[in-house]
């Protein structure tokens, strides 16, 4: 099946998973999805990823998701910004914080995908894809 949509297919199935509390979700891999979980791990809001290869090449990726002992997962919202249809573009001083910089945002920059805080600090505008908190 061909999906035009990878960001909000990767979102979609981490959203889905969190609200049927599953411990992971498995999901195809590309080198985008792959930035957006290396963004998410290193902000602490995934347990962590790990990719599964078939024939030499990468396949799959398994994303441990991250709950408290209340059960309540660390990612309580995920919202697909840019979309095909409607691309959304900001300069440096457009990004803002999300949520009070509870939140973040992640943009598509001429140096790759990145946080909009570090966007900020780096001067860079770009395509923002997604926010999440």
């Amino acid at each position: 099946m061909s999906v035009t949509d990878p960001i909000a297919d990767l979102l979609t199935r981490i959203r889905n998973a969190i609200r049927s509390r599953h411990a992971a979700v498995e999901l195809p891999a590309s080198r985008m999805k792959l930035e957006v979980l290396r963004i998410l791990r290193e902000q602490d809001l995934i347990g962590g990823y790990k990719l599964s290869q078939a024939g030499g090449e990468v396949e799959s990726v398994s994303v441990a998701l991250k709950y408290d002992s209340e059960g309540n997962c660390a990612i309580t919202s995920l919202q697909r910004i840019s979309r095909p249809g409607c691309r959304v573009y900001l300069k440096k001083k457009s990004i803002s914080p999300v949520l009070n910089g509870l939140g973040i945002s992640i943009i598509s920059t001429s140096r790759g995908l990145m946080t909009g805080a570090r966007a900020i600090e780096e001067g860079l505008g770009g395509e923002i894809l997604c926010n999440i908190y």
